[in-house]
């Protein structure tokens, strides 16, 4: 089998560096690259998880390996799918993942509905679930058979949603979580440790051989799995490599993708995931004479890609766009794990990140049958109706010259005893970037915490946690080092009439109203206050 392998990847390799001979290097590219004005003016995107591990109702967001897992040590998120699986599909060793994908059929996945609902929220691009660790595209892959067309719903996920997305006339993107599975489906070729079924091995050791009789008769789980560990020569693992790199080539220019987004840290298999971010900008520039495509990964200093920042937001203004994402529970929509945010703090964490000149990716969890969870449909709802109010302080803002006013408001609101509140791990979070993002339990913001953002001479000032009185905000006195000028008119998006205010040497005084607009963040706008 190895030797076909590594036959078959060396044959499609020499096509490819035919291919490649007519392309722009790296550096070429880089020379012309700009980003997108599309995506730096957007701001707001949703990111559409589904796949096999969106059937299990409990189990965690890697439901695929912790099902293989008696003890999913620190991984608590995950403590549920051994047993869930065992009761719900039967004994790990004879019926594993396989049997997930097979009852996996996305029977109410309708693409136009869903893209229609997310535009109609205020986002302006779209990102779909390629593929996650567990190694199964959700596209009609030619070098990889282990995908939706093939198998589970048989229906090409990406291929879907990138028609509903051209329908709707927004850019289309997708993310690849794909080139840590060999480490990932390691639980995989293990086996019980007691009980009637110890010692039997997992489905990961199962051969082409063994699915004579099942549904999956003719698909071989090393495909899939991976190689058994102790098989895995370099050879095999830089074939792997090759994959892979074909594999994403295949899915950014057979659906002509506007945005890669990909896990993990760096390139992707080094020069591997490199080549692949090559194809998309070159593909980018054939389709529309310039480069218009985005690449998101976790990088420092690539200057064509986006930094992403997981679950977390920047801890200063950057002077490049970065992206934040974001989701409710863990990525895979799970009844036993709880949901991290609501409408407030997605607002607040978006009112922060647009500051600080990035972009918010919310991911949005589809159920196995391909709906919203309806938890999550009254959150989106709430996040579209104040996006309807507030989005000219979003759309096409930047940064001022500082992101905000009344900062680490938290540490005032433990002060005053407030029950619970975690301002240590908040303020100590903020310097980490990923992971450091505010959640529904962490201490709120005190009533004077602002955040700005501007368009040409308007200011926006977005007061994060509003209650009816006085603020003031030092950053907008006449002698401030922001220099502003003075103030003559103040209003609030989404509500009639002046706000209350004076301007002093040492602040701006405002009046917050108790009529707003909404029971989240709301906006001021003030115009003319900017000097050119």
């Amino acid at each position: 089998m190895m030797r076909r392998i590594v036959g078959g990847i060396i044959g499609l390799l020499l096509c490819w560096q035919m291919n490649a001979q007519q392309d722009l290097s790296w550096e070429e590219l880089q020379k012309q690259y700009e980003y997108p004005q599309w995506y730096t003016d957007a701001r707001f995107g949703i990111w559409v998880t589904i796949g096999p591990q969106s059937q299990p109702e409990l189990g965690g967001g890697w439901y695929a390996r912790h099902m293989f897992m008696e003890d999913v040590g620190s991984q608590q998120f995950g403590k549920n799918a051994y047993a869930y699986h065992k009761k719900t599909y039967g004994p790990q060793s004879e019926k594993g993942y396989t049997e997930v994908i097979h009852q996996w059929k996305a029977e109410k996945l309708n693409t136009d509905e869903l893209v229609k609902y997310f535009k109609s929220l205020g986002a302006k691009y779209i990102v779909v679930h390629a593929n996650h660790h567990d190694h199964f595209d959700n596209f009609a892959s030619t070098y990889h058979p282990w995908n939706s067309v093939n198998m589970g719903p048989h229906k090409d996920i990406v291929g879907l949603f990138e028609k509903s997305v051209r329908k709707y006339h927004l850019p289309f993107g997708v993310s690849s979580h794909d080139d840590r599975f060999l480490g990932w489906w390691l639980p995989a070729f293990g086996a019980d440790k007691s009980g009637p079924y110890k010692d039997i091995p997992y489905e990961g050791r199962m051969t082409k051989a063994d699915g004579k009789g099942k549904w999956w008769e003719g698909y071989d789980p090393a495909q899939m799995y991976g190689l058994p560990p102790e098989q895995r020569t370099p050879e095999y693992e830089d074939s792997v490599k090759h994959t892979y790199m074909l594999r994403q080539q295949e899915l950014v220019t057979k659906y002509n993708v506007d945005l890669l987004w990909v896990d993990g840290y760096g390139f992707p298999y080094g020069n591997y995931g490199k080549e692949v971010f090559r194809t998309l900008f070159n593909h980018s520039l054939k389709r529309h004479g310039k480069i218009d495509a985005v690449g998101i990964a976790k990088v420092e200093d690539e200057p064509m890609l986006v930094k992403d920042i997981e679950a977390g937001v920047a801890e200063s203004i950057l002077p490049y766009p970065w992206d934040g994402i974001f989701t409710f529970t863990h990525w895979f929509y799970k009844k036993d794990n709880p949901s991290m945010h609501n409408a407030r703090t997605i607002i607040e964490l978006l009112c922060d990140i647009v500051s600080k000149n990035g972009n918010m990716l919310l991911n949005v969890e589809l159920k196995g049958d391909g709906t919203i969870p309806e938890e999550h449909k009254e959150i989106l709802d709430s996040i579209g109706e104040w996006m309807k109010i507030n989005k000219e302080a979003i759309y096409a803002s930047k940064p001022w010259s500082v992101y905000g006013d009344n900062l680490n408001s938290c540490q005032r609101v433990k002060e005053r005893n407030i029950l619970n509140a975690d301002v240590n791990n908040v303020l100590n979070n903020a310097s980490k970037e990923n992971f450091n993002a505010r959640t529904v339990t962490s201490t709120p913001y005190d009533f004077d915490e602002v955040r700005f953002t501007t368009k040409g001479n308007i200011l926006y000032i977005s007061i994060l946690n509003p209650k009816a009185g006085m603020i003031k905000l030092p950053t907008l006195g006449l002698k401030s080092l922001q220099h502003p000028r003075k103030v003559s008119r103040i209003g609030m998006l989404g509500r009639t009439g002046q706000i209350v205010f004076s301007q002093e040497d040492d602040y701006l005084l405002i009046e917050v109203p108790k009529d707003r607009p909404t029971p989240y963040a709301v906006v001021l706008k003030v115009e003319d206050v900017l000097k050119p």
